[in-house]
């Protein structure tokens, strides 16, 4: 069912107040003309600026005395019959206890005649009085029909503020609805104004405007980080064996494997001593099948609100369902949920947000794969550890000398070097207990030590570095130890080799 529907069907089912949380009030209000005259019901419309009015009329005159919410809503308890009552950014009001007298008494009276009021807000801090009388409606990111009805709009009406060439392929203009998925209605809306806007153009050239400006949006929305990527995978040293499980599931998110019969792979664990390339793992995944890479960052989903964290939570994964297939990566898992393997004091907060993750993880049906990251094992909730959450468990150990001497290598050329001049060899013996980010801090020290002294870089000036920086393995032993002995039968390792 499309949005109208879904309203139809909350307000014949005799809700006498929905909640309409949302930025998008444009189409807020024009969704809610259209559920009244479907319902064939009286619609009025409210807001602090404009008064009470008939919604249904454009221009209409408001009722005189009706600014103030409370008047409003004692002038609807007056109204006979059946009506859907729209009113907009009342939330902040009801700190007022007059006002939210009135509009709980307005619900009850409501809740009698079959009569629906609607707060379409940009706040969620509803109050208690009245929360156990709303109905939360969500609405829908539009799917690529209505992204395609969007384009062809917008793209109407700049030629018709001036004439713009359109010389676009069918598969570019695909191209383009495929990546505004994910995006809100007007979000897709700026986005086309924008890149007809540089040139009075739009054809293929504008699918990576398009994706420029996605980048830009999904950054300053706050849910969902987009994450660039190393361009091939030898970019990345070891994960031998992880790259092998990559290479046998690439094609496994494709309508041809589903009719061979394959499940698309859901996602993967990866636990792990911190900085030996965890993150790495989840750029290797991204980059082995080419798919988009966004982060959720756990520590902007918690909010004071009641009810604010989980809709940060389900519209985050929303979002990354329409914008699929992507893989999404979840850093530090453990941070997120990790009240909701122990009695916690945060009201249940962490176990309801973790029962959204597990239920999602499991009924999910677009093409998500799932990256989670973890350093404290005994954090994790034993549910996520269950067999089936995952595909599979990867550890992610210190990298082998063998291994080392590739991420010298990359390292080095990363910053315009000849590997060939360094012995590559002595730095990976004396580097050994480094994980990958510190085998990179000992490269870039030995680059400061050497811009320094205004000489050239090289093996000296890097042992040196190493020689004077001891790893994590050795300041915590005892705890990577123990990391490793849980891991040994739990978990696939990462590489072929050990350390």
């Amino acid at each position: 069912m499309n949005d109208q529907e879904k309203l139809v069907d909350l307000v014949k089912g005799r809700h006498p107040c929905i909640t309409i949380i949302t930025r998008e009030e444009n189409y807020a209000r024009q969704l809610l003309a259209g559920v009244a005259m479907n319902c064939g019901l009286d619609f009025y419309s409210w807001s602090v600026t404009e008064g009470l009015k008939d919604g249904m009329v454009k221009g209409s005159e408001p009722v005189k005395g009706t600014e103030h919410p409370a008047a409003a809503m004692v002038y609807l308890a007056q109204v006979e019959g059946t009506c859907i009552v729209a009113v907009y950014d009342i939330i902040e009001h009801l700190g007022d206890s007059r006002t939210l007298r009135t509009i709980r008494e307005l619900i009850h009276l409501f809740e009698r005649n079959n009569s629906t009021l609607i707060l379409v807000d940009h706040n969620n801090d509803i109050p208690a009085a009245i929360q156990s009388y709303t109905t939360r409606f969500e609405i829908s990111l539009p799917d690529e029909d209505e992204l395609g009805a969007i384009v062809r709009q917008t793209l109407k009406y700049c030629n018709q503020e001036r004439p713009i060439k359109i010389d676009i392929t069918r598969k570019g203009l695909t191209s383009i609805i495929r990546n505004l998925r994910g995006l809100t209605r007007r979000q897709a809306e700026q986005i086309i104004y924008d890149v007809v806007a540089n040139d009075n153009c739009f054809d293929n050239t504008d699918i990576n405007r398009v994706v420029a400006h996605k980048r830009q949006l999904l950054q300053s929305d706050g849910l969902l980080e987009y994450i660039e990527t190393p361009a091939e995978l030898n970019e990345i040293g070891g994960l031998r064996r992880l790259k092998r499980w990559l290479q046998l599931r690439q094609d496994a998110m494709t309508e041809d494997a589903e009719k061979y019969g394959l499940l698309p792979p859901r996602g993967v664990l990866m636990l792990g001593v911190q900085g030996a390339g965890k993150s790495l793992c989840a750029k290797a995944i991204a980059t082995a099948w080419h798919y988009p890479l966004l982060r959720l960052d756990p520590s902007v989903l918690y909010n004071k609100y009641i009810g604010e964290s989980e809709r940060r939570l389900k519209a985050s994964l929303r979002q990354a369902e329409m914008m699929a297939p992507i893989v999404l990566w979840i850093d530090e898992i453990e941070k997120a949920f990790a009240s909701a393997a122990s009695q916690s004091n945060d009201g249940g907060l962490s176990r309801r947000m973790f029962g959204t993750l597990l239920t999602w993880m499991q009924e999910h049906k677009e093409h998500v794969f799932l990256v989670a990251t973890a350093n404290d094992i005994e954090a994790l909730p034993p549910e996520l550890l269950r067999k089936g959450r995952f595909d599979e468990i990867f550890f992610v150990d210190l990298p082998s000398e063998e291994v080392r001497k590739d991420i010298f290598k990359i390292h080095i050329k990363k910053r315009n070097r000849d590997p060939e001049k360094f012995d590559i060899d002595a730095l990976a013996k004396q580097a050994k207990g480094f994980s990958g980010a510190e085998i990179e801090q000992a490269v870039i020290s030995g680059l400061h030590r050497a811009y320094s002294t205004n000489i050239e870089v090289d093996t000296d000036a890097v042992l040196t570095a190493i020689k004077e920086s001891p790893p994590l393995s050795v300041t915590m032993s005892e705890r990577i130890d123990d990391l490793r002995d849980w891991a040994k039968n739990r978990c696939v390792p990462a590489d072929d080799e050990t350390v």
